[in-house]
């Protein structure tokens, strides 16, 4: 049956639409994961100036409250570095802090018609304004520490799965001046599987062992918020608590309070700097530290008789990457990983389980990746080389014996 020309162009219509809303919702799913953290390695940054200036319009007076701001922030940044009074600060002029202030950060702001009120921060160039402030050119700094900031509300405990504020203030937290050397998730990839709410309660210290020399991080620290709304929009409490090591073992906490839901950011902003100070001080007690148990180090190579004949001719050994295909059985990961330990001309294995369950093994072996592959599929394995990378299987049928004289 044919249909009429409009009732055609109706339908077709109906399902462009149909996968524009798809490709919208796609979107938007993708949206809400991902936070990339502020590198600030560059900056030294002071927070919270609060300025109140008037002018004969409101551009004139919010440059002059950025000037304000520039001078206060110098006179605090000074006195916070070298833990001294404000009043023993030194006053630069203008011409000189324009030159250090890299940028100002605007927290909260209401321009008026000829009034300029806000609270700024200002972030200071760390290879100009170093020395002026009294900045150490090298400070003492923990190991690599992965951060897993979970945040706990309604009963639902997330990390990196979803957008949420905790995150976010801590992909904004400036970490340049401080003593930890945190590795910070952005959620995007693979972070919401390797490193989630659920993950960090696993003790399992053969998983985290992978998952941290995937992000080249010596530990774990676990920043964790439970928050408490009285009702939507209202007053929050939030329990904050540090903890360390995939053990989970509790550094301290504290409890701060948000009036309303437009507070919750400022909120979260503080608890930032106050988990920070917490595990500062816990890494100056001795107690932040990496873990050897939790980095996977190549075993030294084994010492090799050489054998006075005129004959023989030593390999120089070579790194081979061999995947391990075995449909998610761990069982039979395990044996292959056995075998191929056992193959002659096999130095060292080293292993990472992947999340569909094969291995991942970095074999190293005397002789190239054709050598090894043929040694592999003379045991009853079917191998594939794809650029240097061989795909392996068991069960397959045994290949062909070499010609005489061959060598695996």
């Amino acid at each position: 049956m044919l249909l009429p020309r409009p009732a055609v162009l109706l339908i077709a219509a109906f399902v462009a639409l149909a996968g524009l809303g798809g490709a919208l919702v796609a979107q938007m799913e993708s949206a809400e994961r991902g936070i990339l953290p502020i590198d600030s390695t560059g900056t030294l940054e002071i927070t919270g100036i609060k300025v109140d200036v008037g002018g004969k319009d409101a551009e004139t007076a919010r440059y002059a409250g950025w000037r304000i701001a520039q001078r206060q922030g110098f006179r605090g940044l000074w006195a916070k570095m070298n833990k001294r009074p404000i009043e023993q600060a030194p006053n630069l002029p203008d011409s000189t802090l324009d030159g250090l202030v890299s940028s100002i950060v605007v927290e909260q702001e209401q321009i008026g018609p000829n009034r300029y009120i806000a609270t700024l921060g200002v972030l200071f160039d760390r290879a100009r304004a170093g020395e002026l402030l009294g900045v150490p050119g090298e400070t003492r700094r923990s190991a690599p520490m992965l951060l897993i900031p979970v945040i706990i509300s309604g009963g639902t405990a997330t990390s990196v799965e979803l957008r949420n504020s905790w995150q976010r203030a801590w992909a904004q937290f400036r970490t340049s001046q401080s003593s930890i050397d945190y590795v910070r998730v952005s959620g995007l990839g693979v972070d919401p599987l390797l490193v989630n709410a659920a993950q960090s309660r696993r003790p399992g210290r053969g998983w985290w062992r992978n998952v941290l020399d995937l992000y080249g991080a010596a530990n774990i620290l676990i920043a964790e918020v439970r928050v408490d709304r009285l009702y939507p929009g209202g007053p929050s409490k939030a329990v904050f608590v540090g903890r360390f090591g995939p053990d989970g073992r509790i550094l301290g906490g504290f409890e701060l309070v948000a009036r309303n839901s437009q507070d919750l950011p400022r909120m979260m902003t503080e608890g930032v700097q106050r988990m920070d100070e917490l595990f500062a001080r816990a890494h100056a007690a001795g107690m932040v530290r990496g873990d050897p148990d939790l980095i996977i180090q190549a075993p030294p190579p084994e010492e090799v008789i050489e054998e006075e004949v005129p004959s023989q001719v030593l390999v120089a050994p070579t790194v081979v990457q061999v995947l391990v295909i075995e449909r998610g059985d761990a069982n039979a990961v395990a044996q292959s990983v056995a075998q191929i330990r056992g193959l002659a001309g096999v130095v060292w294995v080293t292993q990472a389980t992947l999340p569909n369950g094969n291995a991942n093994l970095s074999v190293n072996f005397r002789g190239d990746a054709s050598s090894l592959g043929l040694a592999l599929s003379l045991r009853g394995w079917a191998v594939t080389n794809r650029g240097g990378v061989l795909y392996v299987t068991r069960g397959a049928a045994p290949a062909a014996t070499p010609p005489q004289g061959q060598t695996p």
